[in-house]
């Protein structure tokens, strides 16, 4: 996965934004206003989701690619290796739960969020 297949994949998903809240590299993915993917597109060797805290140590337990997220709630967030052994399908699973997750507990009214969740596929 380069840069472009991966924002190609983020930006397919409903109500979802890409933002540079920090510089111009630094790309923030939000779903109805709220962060579910980070990236740098300067250094795209990996991202960062958003999970439950249960699924975060089991990813991490897991797999050697996935690690606590730097500068984020390490609870929350996890960095993702998007260069070596862990494979695409994986990586592309782990933004799709990640979006979900993000909907599920973070995006309001609940008639947005019910429209969201029954759009994915």
């Amino acid at each position: 996965m380069d840069i472009l297949d991966f924002r190609e994949y983020v930006l397919s998903f409903e109500e979802v934004e890409e933002t540079t809240p920090f510089d111009d590299s630094t790309l923030v993915y939000k779903v109805a206003g709220k962060w579910f993917v980070v990236v740098d597109m300067d250094d795209f060797t990996h991202i960062v989701v958003h999970h439950s805290p249960d699924v975060g140590v089991a990813l991490r337990d897991k797999y050697a690619q996935i690690t606590s997220a730097w500068h984020f709630n390490k609870r929350y967030w996890s960095d993702v290796s998007v260069v070596g052994d862990l494979p695409e399908s994986v990586v592309r699973l782990l933004i799709k739960e990640s979006y979900i997750f993000t909907i599920h507990h973070n995006v309001t009214p609940k008639a947005l969020r019910e429209r969201l969740l029954s759009e994915i596929e």
